[in-house]
């Protein structure tokens, strides 16, 4: 049996005591300590305070994807809104973007949220044989086609009652740029409850039960050398 050294029991003793009580303070937070996140947070705001006094002294270059981007459509949301209501490269994507081109006021989405709205305004007045609101919507041609509809009913003591349900299609067939003037031609499917009845009350036209799907397709147009936004109906046909 090896005789151990009662100095080396000693030493091994003391070492295993300090061991452990590095062991304890090491498991502990004091008033000392800071949380890592602390200074992760500190040196941000640090950061934040040099950059912003530099802030004035510095001059953001474009990057090369600002300065080179070849697609028209990044540069004009427009153009991006034309490529989805027609297909790129067909007849009607070319018209449009020809319009915006001879306009560069015009705004294809707002055109079509905009026909729509006349559609609706230019049936009911025709309906209710408004014609003054008419006259400010159509080409004079057009006016006085309706004007002579609604002036031969009235001669007949005729009126109409109808309701406007609402627009289910509206979609554009053409577009194009004659002698500075734009034309955009949409085929609207719209859904609408009318009849016409006569003097007697007797319905002579329509069905005031029935809804009845229509077709129409119309044309508008606008001089793009106007300061006048406005686009007015030129031309009308039902639609197949």
């Amino acid at each position: 049996m090896q005789n151990f050294d009662p100095f080396t029991i000693a030493i091994l003793v003391a070492a295993i005591v300090v061991f452990l009580k590095l062991r304890s303070v090491l498991g502990q937070k004091t008033g000392h300590q800071e949380d890592l996140s602390d200074l992760f947070d500190r040196e941000k705001d640090k950061q934040k305070r040099e950059d912003g006094a530099n802030a004035d002294n510095v001059v953001k270059l474009p990057t090369r994807q600002q300065t080179n981007s070849s697609d028209p459509d990044e540069k004009d949301p427009r153009l991006a809104h034309i490529d989805k209501i027609a297909k790129p490269r067909t007849k009607v994507n070319k018209g449009l973007k020809q319009i915006l081109e001879a306009d560069n006021n015009f705004n294809p989405k707002e055109f079509m949220a905009g026909a729509d709205m006349a559609y609706e305004m230019i049936v009911n007045s025709f309906a209710q044989g408004d014609a003054k609101s008419l006259k400010s919507l159509l080409s004079s041609e057009v006016f006085e086609g309706f004007k002579s509809v609604i002036d031969e009913r009235e001669s007949r003591g005729e009126t109409v009652k109808s309701t406007f349900i609402g627009i289910d299609e509206s979609e554009i067939q053409s577009a194009e740029v004659k002698d500075y003037e734009a034309h955009v031609t949409i085929k609207f499917i719209s859904q609408i409850v009318s009849a016409t009845y006569d003097k007697e009350g007797v319905i002579v036209e329509g069905d005031d039960k029935d809804i009845a799907r229509v077709k129409d397709v119309w044309t508008f147009a606008r001089d793009t050398r106007s300061n006048d936004p406005n686009w007015k109906l030129v031309a009308t046909e039902a639609g197949a």
